[in-house]
């Protein structure tokens, strides 16, 4: 969980998020979309990928990044059981 919560206090890892949220995207068309070199965002997109909240997939000379849901459901389930809470 705390790769997890690593992962969502940075507002590039956030913005990737959100753009992995509308469409499947290459490191190159994330990188074309930010203003700061494609090393960097290699580094947020490992850190997303160690916390699991994207998955990568090699085709060709390109890897390909999708978001995981999965994470995110489970995440927020832990969340809400805090407000059900008396």
């Amino acid at each position: 969980m705390n790769l997890l919560f690593k992962a969502l206090n940075d507002a590039t890892r956030r913005e990737i998020l959100e753009m992995l949220k509308e469409k499947d995207l290459t490191a190159g068309e994330i990188a074309e979309r930010f203003n700061i070199s494609k090393p960097s965002i290699s580094h947020h997109l490992d850190i997303l990928r160690q916390a699991n909240l994207v998955v990568s997939v090699k085709e060709g000379q390109f890897i390909c990044y999708s978001i995981n849901t999965t994470v995110m459901d489970e995440m927020l389930k832990w969340i809400l059981q805090f407000t059900n809470q008396k």
